[in-house]
Order: C-alpha cells, then sequence, then structure tokens
C-alpha cells in the first residue's frame, strides 16, 4: 500500500519528505504535495519528516481525509479523472474536476508557502485546496 498526502498539507507544503523519498513519488500542487500511489514503495521514510502530520499509510488515513486518496492519484496521474467517483467531492473540487492536469515531479526539498506556519495551525483545509499543479 501507498502513503498519501491528506489535509494539513494543504497551504502549508512543507516538502522535508521529498528530500528523504528514494523514488522521487511526490508531485507538487499550487498550494499542496501528493504522493503517486503507482510509485511509492511504501517505505515509510517520508512519514515522519512531515512537520504537519499531513502523510499516512493508506490503510491509516483518517475516514475524514479518505477524498485525499483519490485526489493523490489523479493529480500525480496514477488515475484518470473518469475512474474517480467525485459525487462526495466539495463544488469547487468538481469545478476543476474537468481540467485537472498532472502536476509536476517535485525531487528537492523547497520552502514552504509564505503563511505555512499560520495555515499548519487549521483544521479542515479541503476547502482551500485546489488541482492546479505547479510551484509557487
Amino acid at each position: 500500500m501507498a502513503y498519501v498526502v491528506a489535509d494539513p498539507c494543504v497551504k502549508c507544503k512543507y516538502t522535508d519528505c521529498v528530500a528523504v523519498c528514494p523514488v522521487d513519488c511526490f508531485y507538487e500542487g499550487k498550494n499542496s504535495i501528493a504522493i503517486n500511489p503507482d510509485e511509492c514503495i511504501d517505505c515509510g521514510a517520508c512519514e515522519p519528516e512531515c512537520p504537519t502530520t499531513a502523510i499516512f499509510e493508506e490503510s491509516e488515513l483518517p475516514n475524514k481525509w479518505a477524498i485525499y486518496k483519490d485526489i493523490n492519484a489523479v493529480v500525480t496521474g496514477a488515475k484518470k479523472m473518469s475512474d474517480v467517483d467525485t459525487a462526495s467531492w466539495p463544488d469547487h473540487l468538481k469545478a476543476q474536476a474537468g481540467n485537472v492536469e498532472n502536476w509536476p515531479n517535485i525531487t528537492e526539498q523547497k520552502k514552504a508557502i509564505p503563511g505555512a506556519d499560520d495555515a499548519a495551525k487549521e483544521d479542515n483545509k479541503l476547502a482551500a485546496l485546489t488541482l492546479e499543479g505547479g510551484g509557487e
């Protein structure tokens, strides 16, 4: 099973995890990062490096963040949007779903998003997530 980047990463995008990944399976969005489940080797090196506790082994992903499993797969190109049930997705993500492009692969640590330390204290950040790829 792969690891999944979940809600605590949104608006923070710390990349400490990227620096320790032996297979370069991280991808960068505008305000979050994601793990490609087909490339992840389940080594677990990334999980303890995340300062916001945003990375979970798939079987231990909290139910409230289950949507992130599909989001990680779609934005990294592991799944097509047509293979995902978006019925439970918030409207702002459904609106972006038709235009999702694969996020670029990220292989080196970068600075976090400005304001990341404050955003790290927030809960329920799904409304702020964008499916747009790329860095800040």
